[in-house]
C-alpha cells in the first residue's frame, strides 16, 4: 500500500514539473550606465521578490545581451528587474518608479524588456521627510535578543498623547516599519499610517513600526524553513515582538495593554508573519491585518491554522487583490475558511478586483481594515 502511494505522489510530481512552462526573459535595451557590477535580476511573486535571489539572475548570451531562462507554473505573476537590491531597482528616465511587470503564463512564453533607468545611477536629491510631527524613531539599532541582531524601531504616538491627561492607548505592531510613515525610506511609496491617525475620528492608536532586516526579511517574517529561501525565523521574530518589543513598549509608554487592545498588521511576507503572531499568541493579540500574504513561501501555515485555529477569538482582516499573483486569492480563501470551521475569531475577507501588491494599494485599504477592527 504504501509502495503504491508512493508511485501516485512521484507521478503527480513528475506530471507537475511536465506542466511547467519555460519563461525566457530577454533585455534589448539598457540605459548607458549599467546596474552596479553589472549583475542583474529578475524579483517578483515567483521567488518571494528577492531583489537578489542567484536563482534568478541574468546571464549574457552571445551577443552580448542579457537573458534569464526559468520555469514557471501557468498562472499570473509580477515582477521587476534589479540590480542586486532594491536600491538598484528599474525605474523611468527621470527617476519615477515603475508599476509591477506582469507576466501571464499560458503556455511557453518570450519576453523582451527595456530599461529605462536604475534608480541608484540617478543624482542624489534631498530627501524630504513625509513623516508626521507624530512620528519619532525610538532606537536606530534596538536589539532583537532572540535573533542577535539590531533594527530600527519608529512609534507614532496619537495628537493626544502629550495633552496631559495621561491617556492611555491601544497598540498596533506593523512589519516593514520603512514604509509606514516615511516616502524617503520607503520602496515605493509609503502607507501614510501616520496621515490617516492624524485625521482619523476613531479612537486613537499608538502605532510601532520594525523595519524589515532586508536580505534577511525573508527568513524574519517566515515561521517555517524553506528549501530555496533558507530556515525560516519567524518563530523567533514573534518572541521577539511579544517577550522583548512589547514589553518595552508597555514600560515607557501609555498603553491599553490587554489583548483587546493589541494589534498586528502587514502585507505580503509581513502578512505571513502578521497569521502566524495570531496563532502562536492568541491570548495576546486581539486583532490582525493580514495584507496580501506570502502564504506560498510557507505554505504549512494552513497546517497551523488548522490546529491552531479553534482557539482563536482575535479580529482578523484578510485582504488579497486579484491583480496580484494567480494563488493569492485562492490562498486568502483557504486560510479563512480553515479559520472559519473550528474558530471563533471575528474575520473579514476582502477581494478586490483591481487590487496590486504594492505600497500604494495596502496604503488604500489601511484605514478600512482600521475601521473594521474599531467596530
Amino acid at each position: 500500500m504504501n509502495r503504491f502511494i508512493f508511485v501516485i505522489a512521484a507521478l503527480f510530481a513528475a506530471s507537475s514539473l511536465l506542466a511547467q512552462n519555460t519563461v525566457r526573459f530577454t533585455i534589448k535595451s539598457l540605459p548607458a550606465n549599467p546596474a552596479v557590477g553589472s549583475a542583474l535580476y529578475a524579483a517578483g511573486s515567483f521567488n518571494g521578490w528577492n531583489p537578489k535571489d542567484e536563482q534568478y539572475k541574468f546571464k549574457k548570451d552571445e551577443s552580448g545581451n542579457y537573458f534569464l531562462e526559468f520555469k514557471l507554473n501557468p498562472g499570473k505573476y509580477q515582477y521587476k528587474i534589479t540590480g542586486g537590491g532594491w536600491d538598484k531597482v528599474e525605474c523611468k528616465k527621470g527617476g519615477a518608479g515603475v508599476d509591477n511587470r506582469v507576466l501571464v503564463l499560458t503556455t511557453d512564453t518570450s519576453v523582451e524588456l527595456t530599461i529605462e533607468e536604475w534608480q541608484d545611477k540617478l543624482p542624489a536629491k534631498p530627501k524630504l521627510s513625509t513623516a508626521s510631527k507624530n512620528v519619532c524613531i525610538i532606537d536606530t539599532a534596538f536589539f532583537i535578543p532572540q535573533l542577535k541582531r539590531t533594527r530600527r524601531i519608529w512609534i507614532y504616538l496619537p495628537p493626544s498623547y502629550c495633552d496631559g491627561k495621561n491617556q492611555k492607548y491601544p497598540v498596533l505592531y506593523m512589519h516593514d516599519g520603512q514604509n509606514l510613515f516615511e516616502d524617503s525610506s520607503s520602496f515605493s511609496g509609503e502607507w501614510g499610517v501616520d496621515e490617516y491617525f492624524d485625521t482619523a475620528k476613531l479612537k486613537e492608536c499608538i502605532v510601532i513600526g520594525v523595519d524589515h532586516g532586508s536580505n534577511k526579511r525573508l527568513n524574519e517574517y517566515n515561521p517555517y524553513d524553506n528549501e530555496r529561501f533558507g530556515k525560516g525565523e519567524g518563530n523567533l521574530y514573534a518572541d521577539f515582538l511579544v517577550k522583548s518589543l512589547k514589553p518595552f513598549i508597555d514600560r515607557r509608554f501609555r498603553t491599553i495593554r490587554n489583548k483587546e487592545n493589541t494589534f498586528v498588521a502587514g502585507s505580503s511576507m509581513g502578512g505571513l508573519i502578521s497569521m502566524y503572531a495570531v496563532l502562536k499568541y492568541p491570548k495576546l493579540f486581539g486583532g490582525a491585518g493580514v495584507f496580501s500574504p506570502a502564504f506560498w513561501v510557507g505554505p504549512a501555515i494552513f497546517d497551523d491554522i488548522k490546529t491552531k485555529g479553534p482557539k482563536i477569538n482575535s479580529a482578523i482582516y484578510f485582504y488579497a487583490g486579484k491583480q496580484e499573483s494567480e494563488s493569492m486569492v485562492p490562498d486568502m480563501l483557504k486560510a479563512f475558511e480553515g479559520m472559519a470551521m473550528g474558530s471563533k475569531a471575528k474575520m473579514t475577507i476582502v477581494i478586490r478586483d483591481d487590487g496590486k501588491h504594492n505600497e500604494p494599494t495596502w496604503r488604500k485599504e489601511f484605514p478600512l481594515f482600521y475601521e473594521w477592527l474599531m467596530k
